[in-house]
């Protein structure tokens, strides 16, 4: 598949005489060879670093496997590194190149939904660690970010998926007219044109997300409302040691602190995402697809995940809480009221 990359690197790294394609394997058999040969055509020299796909990858030993990587291929800080993939791709290969010789370049070129409406903008970068998602990383951003839409051609259904949790997540934050323009798209169906649709939208989702990152660089102010159902959501996505993917726990997370707007369960519902039941100690997760076989989660777990959360300050927390489409409220949460949000 022929995707438009051909730009003049030139402009954005004039000294450089080589650059590390970093990507995971997933993406490197689809893309690897062809994307390698178009930045060739420009004049670099270019190798090529592959790690296994997954967020299992996303760790402190594959950054150390890359900034050695770029180490051994000799870059330098006039040379740079691209990014070719989804957000964990994405991630890792912003934070080697923010601490690898104290900074070199990246540019990000994201081929899921997901990295192209979110994780790729706003120079977030960094690892998990046993303790908590993200807890290690640094705000670094690309020189360049490269949107191709053609590779939602190729795109599995759950990845769609993923990244419509985020543009959902937008919606409900900025846009009630995206919001229903996305509502009217779910009726359409996986096999319904969806895909090509959903290109129209792409654009203008980043577009709210970059909008916001200007603003507030390092999330002093507004910039947390983009974590609207993310303190929930990593905490559950953790405990179930990823089995959960990302963009599915931001849906149950948006479940949980939107229970006053039925208009969010009801996006929710019609796209697939998981529905909540609330116990007195567990959490019960019923796929639409599997009503049979809900997914029981420890409460006292999920809480205790949330404690590690980066966004965390003291004894308390800001969660982001729908108030209707288009309007949420950032909301200072005692640690110990946390559990409220899950009875």
């Amino acid at each position: 598949m022929s995707v438009g990359i051909k730009i003049d690197w030139t402009s954005d790294f004039p000294k450089a005489r080589k650059a590390v394609l970093v990507t995971d394997s997933n993406v490197d058999r689809l893309y690897g060879d062809a994307i390698v040969r178009q930045i060739e055509d420009t004049g670099l020299q270019v190798e090529r670093i592959v790690f296994s796909a997954g967020e299992k990858s996303k760790t402190l030993e594959t950054y150390a496997e890359l900034v050695r990587g770029f180490a051994a291929l000799e870059l330098t800080r006039t040379d740079f590194a691209i990014a070719l993939g989804g957000g964990v791709v994405g991630d890792l290969t912003g934070f080697a190149a923010a601490t690898y010789m104290r900074g070199i370049g990246f540019v990000q070129i994201p081929t899921t939904l997901l990295a192209m409406v979110d994780s790729s903008i706003g120079g977030k970068t960094g690892v998990d660690i046993p303790e908590g998602k993200n807890l290690v990383g640094s705000f670094h951003l690309p020189k360049r970010i490269i949107r191709d839409v053609k590779f939602l051609e190729t795109l599995p259904e759950k990845e769609l998926k993923n990244g419509l949790a985020e543009m959902i997540k937008t919606a409900v934050l900025f846009d009630a007219e995206m919001f229903a323009a996305l509502r009217e798209l779910a009726a359409k169906g996986a096999q319904g044109g969806r895909k090509e649709e959903l290109k129209k939208w792409v654009e203008r989702c980043a577009t709210w997300k970059q909008k916001i990152v200007d603003e507030d660089f390092k999330e002093g102010g507004k910039r947390k409302l983009l974590n609207l159902g993310h303190t929930f959501g990593h905490a559950i996505e953790k405990e179930s040691d990823f089995a959960i993917p990302h963009g599915e726990a931001v849906a149950i997370g948006m479940r949980i602190v939107g229970k006053d707007v039925p208009e969010i369960g009801k996006i929710l519902d019609a796209y697939g995402f998981s529905r909540v039941e609330y116990g007195p100690r567990s959490l019960f997760l019923t796929s639409g697809k599997d009503s049979a076989s809900p997914l029981e989660m420890d409460r006292e777990k999920i809480l205790e995940a949330i404690r590690g959360d980066k966004k965390r300050s003291g004894d308390t927390i800001t969660l982001v809480v729908p108030r209707k489409v288009g309007e949420c409220e950032l909301v200072e949460t005692p640690m110990n009221d946390l559990g409220g949000w899950l009875a």
